[in-house]
Formats: C-alpha cells, structure tokens, sequence
C-alpha cells in the first residue's frame, strides 16, 4: 500500500477507530443502498411568487396528498383527507381555525383523531429512510415524543395501550398543538428529501426576499442560476447597468416593496429626482405593469421614477458596450443614433419615428454621459444594493447553493439555453478574447460569475461584474438566448417588428431527440433515462412541456401572474420519485386563508414523463456512487486494521450516518 493511501487511511481511523466501529458503518452504508431513493422536487420561475411557492413546497407538488391517499383512500372520505393535507400543510393556522369552531371537549377528540393519523403519515412517509436520518429531521422539541409515536415497538405487548398512554397524556398536559405542529412539518420534510430551483426567483412578485428567507432554512437544496437571479447578483456587486435594470423592473411592475420593504434600499432620491425632472411629462410610453392595486398617487410617481431609472438605463448600457468592445452588442447602445431635432432613431438600415422625445438630461453632444443628479441618483442605489446586510446574504445563498447548471442523478438541470447553430452543432462563444462552447462555455461563466465577488484583483473583479450584465441581455448569453433584448424599441418605436427577439437555434431544435442527446453527452450524460429539465421561457397554452421524445421537459408554467394569461396555468413542477418521474400542472393559488378555511388545494393535474420498471434505489443515484466509494475505503481500512498496517483504538467516537 502506498504512502498516500495509507496516510489516508489513518485519518479515516480517526473516525472508525477499531474493526468493530468500521464493519458497523459498511453494514450501515450497505443497507443504506437498498432503500428507495429518495423524492426529488423541481420547481423554477417563480418571479417572486411567494404565496404559491410556499404552498407547492409544503404539499410537494402534491406528493403530501399522495402520500395521505395511499394510507386513507379507502378508509377516510374526501373531506377527511383534505383536512389531514391542510393541517400537514398549515399545522398552526388550521389549529387556530379550528379551535375558533369547536368546543374543549370537541379539540379534545379533535386532536386524538387527528394525532393518530399524523402519526400514520409520519410512519408512512418515515418508512424510506434509516432510523438515523429520520433521527436528525426530528424537530428539538418532540423529537423524542415523535420517535417513540413513529417506531414499531416489538418488545411492548400491549402496543396500542401505550401509543393510546402517550397520545392522551400529549393533550392532558395542553401539548397536543405543539406536537401537530412539530409532525406537520416532519411529514413536509421527510416527503421531499432534495429541491431543485431551476432559476428566476427574483422580479415581477413582490415575495423573492421571502423566497430566499425560506430556502436559507430548507433542509436539501440547490439553484441553477435564471437570468434575473443574475442580474440581482449584478446588481449586489454593484454593477450600475444591472443596479439600473433592477430598479426598473421593480418599477415597472409597481414593485418598489421588494426593495424598499424587502431589503430597505431608499428609493426616495430617485423618486425626488424623476417628481422634479420629468414634471408635467404623462410618461405614456411608461405605464405600470403591476399586480396589485396601487392609488393614483403612487401610481403617477412610480410611471416618473419608471421613465426616469430606464433613461439613466439606456445611458449605462451605452456606457459599457462601447468600453467592452469584445461583448459585440453595439447595437444596443441606442441613444446616439437618436435625431434630437427631427424626431426620429436611425438603425439597421432604417428610419423610424420616436413616441417620445421628451429627455430633458440627456446632452445630444453627449448623450451617455449622467447628469450630476443621475450621477447621485445611482450612487445612492448602488450604495443600497451592496450595503444591504440582508441582500449580500441573500446573494451569498445564490452563489453557495446554485451554478449555471448541475448534473444530479443522471440528468441535467439549467434554467435557460445551450446555444446552438441552426444545424444543432454547438455554437461558439467568445468571452474576453477566449472561445467556449457547450459545458466549457458554462464553466468559464460560472468562473467569472464568482470572480465578480471572490477575486481579490480588481481587474478579475470588474469583468466578473460587467459579466453579470451581458448574461442577462446578451445574444450569446446561455441565459437570455435571443438575438437582442429589445426594451429600448418597445419603449420607444411603434414599428413593432423592431420588437421581436429571436430565439437561439435551441428553442426550435427542442423537440429533436437527437440534438438533445448531444447535449446531454457534452456534459457527460449517456444514461438512455437522463433528461434535460429546463426553464426560463413560459410553456404557452396547448403546447406540450415534454418535449424531444421525453428527453427535454420544460417546467416554466407561468407561477407569476403576469404569464398565465398566456399559459393558462400557475406553474409546472417536477416530481422524481423511486417509482419514476411525473410532471404536475398547477392551477392559480387562492389564499392561505382559503386553504386553512375550507381546504382548498392548488388543483394539480398530474402527466407521467417516465415509470422505472424495477423502483430506483439510493445505490443508482449520485449518493449511491459516493456511499459506494466510502464503502471500498472502509474495506481497506478492516484490511490495514487485520494486516497490521493500522493499530485499533478503543474509546473512539463513530460516525454514522
């Protein structure tokens, strides 16, 4: 045995000190192979919906309600089963709402019929996993109470006497509400082991800050980056073109909350500025897009700080295409191709009129340069973005838990495009004078991205920053995937064929099985069962999300409101259980309110993708891989104890899992 691997081993000792605590952990590890894998959840485009995310996440897109039908579908009416769901889903909320109706005696009775069936949720749910991971899911509180309700107690004779003892002494001593709870969110746990977030938590919704406050606390996650979690990431590192392209948004959609509720950034200076500036100016290229009510007062101030934020935009952008010449989007500096005198824009060989002339800062001598007061304007927001305690954490969540894209038990996970050539080849990128393509172009992004906010020169730094912009809007950009983002000519052109933003090559090749597979082999996924799991552009109404002969399924099924209009739904998810893979359509969310009151549910229609024929066990996942691997090391560690190379200790400490 070499030096290394020896080296190795004895650290490995540290932790399995003895044969005895070694052989232990392999009996412990192989065991573990055999049991189901656990469920997976994928969810993405969720644009600050929180209501609805937080609702699919407790009834896992509805693998809780399963869960309930398969122990009670023939025993519980539909009624009965919808009660169990929402107290698994809002245990506090449906206790209070049922204390209001019943009587002491009635909760009494309430709370025993109710305990006994969690208890049998619990089991179910429960049954999947080793006793020592269910160990470490119990909540401080009762997780001891819960184990002993949970596990089979083969030595008791009596065993429905003493589950009976402990249910009745639970509410004698007022802790049946305490113990609902603490269950409820055991059963949402252990439903779901892994969450995947394919992107687009932030804009639109006024509840990402909420979103990421309930990620930081989930118990299994990752992020595959959206463009719009990148442009806030832009925006953090104070990146003032993405700075300007968030705040616009915000506006836009009547969201200044997000910012100055969520993450108390003052707006006030840009408000100041855009009541002064743009005074007596109707602002009618610039009306709201917002999703809930606002007074005409608000709304008037916010159409002022909407055109005022997008022309200190236009000016940014200019600003940084014609200092990165290498980012080939001069196209997109716009407003010196303006005639200030007649009117009219001059590009792509044509002429057209402006809808609106009205710039009282912008120079036509100079028109990138800020005013002083645009100059304040953005150093106060910048300042507000990269000072704010609770966004950088938010940020620092994004960059530790998410990437471009993730390889997880044989498929592939990314929230926009791999960009292609219209013959399905893998187009070429150039990046800072370097050309990428396929998984090497995702990986140098990752690598910039990072840079933006972990390398220490400043150099690296300011073009990981200026990267964060061009990924949002860039033609090249595995996150936009269009040909030009045109906000500037809807703004401003009434030509509308200046409006259209064509779509890369991967979005007509989607359904082709064929450059899906290639796809897939580029990042090293040959599996005849891995898929693409993708999201980012909106599943339109009658179009099938399963796509490529089920190798691509797209799960943007409009949770935002401002997209159902035209997919006619509330969101795709994904289920990936031991049994196979299920796609499950959403209909809109009412209220909580609603659904502690009566029951309701997000309605779900569920659409198999693909059904295992043997049921997938841990030992086939990427767990599987690695358990297997500390398995061999374990072995090699009983052979160096037996061999002589290693001495035993005794009065070690184990670690299992």
């Amino acid at each position: 045995m070499d030096e290394r691997k020896l080296s190795y081993l004895e650290l490995l000792s540290e932790l399995y000190p003895n044969i005895a605590s070694a052989s232990t952990e392999i009996i412990n590890l192989s065991s573990i192979l055999n049991l189901p894998k656990g469920t997976e959840h994928f969810i993405s485009d969720l644009h600050g919906s929180y209501d609805s995310f937080s609702h699919v996440l407790r009834n896992g897109s509805g693998s809780v309600r399963r869960k309930i039908e398969e122990i009670y579908g023939r025993t519980l009416g539909a009624e009965e089963i919808r009660e169990v769901a929402t107290l698994i889903y809002y245990p506090r909320e449906k206790i209070e709402y049922v204390k209001r109706e019943k009587s002491p005696e009635e909760m009494d009775n309430w709370y025993r019929v109710m305990l006994y069936r969690l208890i049998a949720v619990c089991q179910y749910t429960a049954s999947k996993y080793t006793r020592s991971k269910v160990r470490k899911a119990l909540p401080a509180d009762f997780g001891y109470v819960i184990e002993e309700l949970i596990t089979e107690k083969a030595d008791i004779e009596d065993k429905e006497q003493y589950y009976e003892e402990i249910v009745n002494t639970i509410i004698r001593i007022g802790s049946a509400d305490r113990c609902v709870i603490a269950m409820g969110h055991l059963i949402q746990r252990l439903v779901i082991d892994h969450l995947h977030v394919l992107g687009d938590i932030y804009d639109r919704g006024d509840g990402a800050d909420k979103i990421m406050d309930t990620l930081a606390h989930y118990h299994s996650f990752d992020i595959q980056w959206g463009n719009h979690d990148i442009l806030w990431l832009g925006a953090a590192a104070g990146q003032p073109a993405c700075v300007a392209n968030v705040v616009r948004i915000c506006a836009r959609y009547g969201n200044m909350g997000t910012l100055e509720d969520g993450y108390g950034i003052n707006v006030l200076p840009l408000a100041t500025f855009a009541a002064k500036t743009y005074k007596g100016d109707p602002c009618t290229r610039f009306g709201l897009h917002a999703l809930a009510p606002m007074t005409q007062e608000d709304e008037e101030l916010t159409v002022r700080m909407h055109k005022a934020i997008s022309v200190i935009q236009f000016k940014l952008e200019g600003q940084l295409v014609l200092r990165r010449p290498d980012f080939h989007m001069e196209d997109r500096a716009m407003l010196d191709r303006i005639d200030y005198e007649k009117g009219t824009i001059s590009f792509g060989g044509e002429i057209y009129p402006m809808r609106d002339m009205a710039f009282p800062t912008i120079d036509p001598k100079d028109p990138y340069r800020l005013t002083e007061e645009e100059e304040l304007v953005m150093e106060r927001l910048r300042h507000g973005f990269m000072n704010c305690e609770r966004l950088q954490q938010h940020m620092m969540l994004l960059l530790n838990r998410g990437s471009l894209y993730k390889v997880y038990n044989h498929n592939l996970l990314y929230h926009g495009c791999v960009p292609l050539n219209p013959d399905g080849t893998l187009k070429e990128v150039e990046i800072y004078g370097e050309v990428y393509k396929g998984k090497s172009l995702y990986d140098a992004i990752d690598r910039y991205i990072r840079q933006a906010y972990f390398s220490t020169q400043e150099e690296k730094r300011e073009k990981g920053k200026d990267i964060l912009w061009w990924l949002w809007c860039s033609e090249d950009s595995p996150l936009f995937g269009k040909d030009k983002m045109a906000t500037f000519e809807r703004y401003f052109i009434a030509d509308e064929s200046t409006h259209e933003e064509h779509k890369n090559s991967y979005y007509k090749l989607q359904e082709d099985p064929a450059v899906a597979e290639r796809i897939l082999a580029e990042f090293g996924l040959t599996d005849p069962h891995s898929h693409i799991i993708n999201g980012h552009v909106p599943v339109k109404k009658g179009q099938d999300p399963i796509k490529a002969g089920g190798k691509l399924i797209v799960i943007d099924g409009g949770f935002s409101k401002a997209y159902q209009k035209v997919t006619a739904i509330a969101g795709y998810t994904l289920v990936y259980n031991s049994h196979g893979m299920y796609i499950v359509a959403h209909t809109p969310f009412d209220s909580r309110e609603e659904a502690v009151r009566s029951g309701a549910d997000i309605h779900s229609t569920t659409k198999v993708v693909e059904m295992t024929r043997e049921r997938v066990r841990v030992g086939d996942t990427d767990k599987g891989v690695r358990v297997k691997a500390r398995i061999e090391e374990l072995e090699e560690l009983l052979e160096a104890y037996r061999g002589g190379l290693i001495v035993e200790r005794y009065g070690g400490s184990v670690s299992a899992e």
